[in-house]
């Protein structure tokens, strides 16, 4: 009798966690306020908000560009936070009054076609559905590769276009951070065009290059922000030493590592880098990669959101530039140029991410461009400057691909142009 009991009760457990998934984050009624900061001690306040309480979250660090900075709060600490700002007088602008209403209307596109497409965003077992049929349709300039594992188990996806031998490479990364939904949609729609459009100046970048493209990098952070909270970012991996879990793939890279503050040593922090370079298993496959394919690609981007920013080397500091800085501001000018002259009028910024941005160290871009010697590598932030901010409706989807491709023609013509390709 004990068997059978010890048995049921193992079948009640089992069930309780196999066929009930926890219910959803949600955030209703959190705000997002822009906030301009004018001294040292209001961004301190700030910062230090964020790293003691779950009720806030920067959406968006401090840039010396814009002098201000995103952050979402609870509604619990609504009331707190309103006399903060008063207090020390730091002038606040609402963006976005209620979060789970971008995320409920996220939701509400047109998902009863059953087709592949760009009027909505996709989880990561039908984009890489979408990638087998891919291959399968295109199998003489297509061909699958899985750069390895994730802490989960799965495999990180990509796929290489090519249209013959020994053409230069570029390699795109897209979706280190879970929550940039709009990274990965863009990246696969690139795909398409490369494959099906009729343009010439898209042909000519089809056929003229190798192309190495993973569009979800961070698989369990991606899985995770469709399946429990929508706002996750960082890596799966728990950590010995704190309840909280997962590690900022982009400060986790072997390049400046944790220097000049430009990374969190607070493993609850969403900027956390980890106890030491490579601690993730995504990022040091991705390096391993990188490193057996080195002379195979010579420009690397890597995709996310939000803020419009072209953003090349170096984050870790401001006070240092790479020698071909002035080259690198150019191919970001062009860039710049083309998405500003489409129907939108987008602007995007240029410039490299710590001077224009804020202090990052230990990105992947970084290190690509330190350790592999790629001379052309950017940090592409896509839409938009904060009025939905991680939750780009779908209806913005196609826009900003078309920014992409326009800048990503002019981008690649003037690095061919100044002899990078």
């Amino acid at each position: 009798m004990r068997v059978i009991w010890v048995l049921a009760t193992l079948v009640v457990l089992v069930n309780a966690g196999t066929l009930k998934d926890p219910p959803k984050v949600r955030y209703d009624d959190y705000s997002v306020h822009r906030l301009s900061i004018r001294n040292k001690i209001q961004l301190s306040l700030i910062n230090r908000l964020s790293e003691l309480s779950d009720k806030f979250n920067v959406w968006k660090e401090y840039d010396e560009h814009s002098k201000q900075v995103d952050i979402m709060v609870s509604p619990a600490a609504s009331r707190h936070f309103q006399l903060l700002l008063k207090l020390y007088g730091i002038s606040s602008q609402l963006s976005i009054p209620n979060v789970q209403k971008l995320i409920d209307d996220e939701h509400v596109s047109s998902r009863d076609s059953g087709t592949f497409g760009w009027r909505q965003y996709h989880e990561l077992a039908e984009i890489y559905e979408w990638l087998d049929n891919i291959v399968a349709t295109y199998p003489t300039v297509t061909e699958e590769f899985s750069i390895g594992k994730s802490y989960e188990g799965r495999n990180i996806r990509g796929i290489k276009i090519s249209h013959g031998a020994n053409k230069p490479g570029i390699f795109i990364e897209s979706n280190i951070h879970a929550r940039e939904w709009i990274t990965s949609a863009t990246a696969t729609w690139f795909i398409n065009e490369l494959l099906t459009s009729q343009k010439e100046e898209v042909r000519n970048l089809a056929e003229s290059y190798d192309w190495y493209i993973i569009p979800v990098f961070n698989v369990d952070g991606f899985e995770y922000s469709h399946r429990s909270n929508r706002l996750w970012r960082k890596t799966r991996q728990p950590h010995a030493t704190s309840k909280c879990i997962g590690v900022d793939g982009n400060r986790n890279f072997d390049s400046h590592f944790m220097e000049n503050n430009g990374a969190s040593a607070d493993p609850c922090s969403e900027t956390y880098a980890g106890e030491d370079p490579w601690s993730e298993p995504e990022t040091k496959a991705l390096a391993d990669y990188l490193t057996s394919i080195k002379d195979k690609f010579d420009v690397y981007l890597s995709f996310h959101s939000y803020g419009q920013w072209l953003l090349s080397p170096y984050g870790h500091t401001a006070e240092e530039f790479p020698e071909n800085y002035n080259d690198l501001l150019e191919i970001g000018a062009a860039f710049g140029s083309a998405i500003k002259n489409l129907v939108y009028s987008t602007d995007y910024v240029h410039g490299s991410t710590a001077s224009v941005l804020y202090v990052a160290s230990g990105s992947s871009v970084d290190w690509v461009f330190n350790e592999l010697n790629k001379k052309v590598a950017y940090t592409i932030e896509f839409r938009d400057k904060g009025n939905f901010g991680f939750v780009l409706p779908p209806a913005q989807i196609l826009a900003n691909c078309e920014e992409l491709m326009a800048g990503m023609v002019a981008l690649i013509d003037k690095a061919h142009n100044l002899k990078y390709i």
